[in-house]
């Protein structure tokens, strides 16, 4: 730990600890969108594959309390269509992370959560749910992106959130899923050597804001007004997200061509 402080430097440790505070409010409140938060703001000074294990540690720690109060409310039909897809293409997504260039992972995280949060946004519903191939396809796109950026809850929020589940049969399955994939995650990562002792002491050096966040966000979920606050968070995963293309992008020109 001593190490990993000596090393940081003051100015990124303290916007590192912020960003990771405020996503935990959003996900004490809204049940998701830690992993999404951080990272994206994250990349904007740290490479991906500095900080996905650390994120996937702090969302296990987040999430395996909340299992035994929402375990009855799991739509768990859907789940197991959702993790076949998920663990098929997960190395996949594992492999672009430890070998893939920066700058295009840049490009690529931020217009996909654009994208995401745009449709959002714009109130994207479905009518019925998915068939299991289109469930699959969602589980599968899940473990590309939650392999290559930690970020696979997008495609997973969405299927439930805008599906005739529920509210409470929703929110429970998107924690549910979450915590098996996460667990997924670092094994692969494990398998690919991306874990390493720095990750673990990350992981610690950022759990105390962790904790307080979603405590902050669980006390704030009774007087908020959820419409407003969730408008909020997606035009700030925006920003973030046209921050973090940008960046991308200009590495990219910065390049030297071969």
């Amino acid at each position: 730990m001593t190490a990993l402080l000596a090393d940081t430097n003051g100015w990124l440790l303290a916007f590192s600890l912020v960003c990771v505070l405020g996503a935990a409010v959003v996900r004490g409140f809204a049940g998701f969108g830690f992993s999404l938060l951080s990272i994206t703001a994250l990349s904007l000074v740290l490479k991906p594959a500095e900080i996905v294990p650390s994120i996937f540690m702090l969302e296990v720690a987040a999430s395996l309390p909340l299992l035994p109060g929402i375990w009855r409310d799991v739509h768990w039909r859907s789940i197991g269509w959702l993790l076949l897809g998920y663990v098929v293409l997960v190395p996949a997504g594992v492999w672009l992370l430890a070998n893939a260039p920066v700058a295009p992972m840049k490009l690529a995280l931020g217009l996909f959560v654009i994208a995401t949060a745009a449709l959002l946004l714009k109130g994207f519903a479905l009518q019925q749910m998915p068939n299991r191939a289109a469930t699959l396809a969602v589980g599968g796109a899940s473990g590309i992106l939650n392999g290559a950026f930690g970020i696979g809850g997008p495609p997973v929020v969405l299927f439930y959130f805008s599906s005739p589940a529920g509210a409470t049969a929703g929110r429970a399955s998107v924690i549910a899923f979450f915590i098996a994939t996460d667990l997924l995650g670092l094994a692969f990562q494990a398998r690919e050597g991306l874990i390493t002792e720095t990750s673990f002491w990350r992981f610690l050096l950022f759990l105390p804001p962790l904790l307080i966040g979603v405590w902050i966000g669980n006390r704030g979920f009774k007087s908020a007004d959820p419409a407003l606050f969730r408008r909020i968070v997606l035009w700030l995963l925006v920003l973030l997200a046209a921050l973090t293309a940008g960046q991308g992008l200009l590495q990219l020109w910065g390049e030297p061509s071969i």
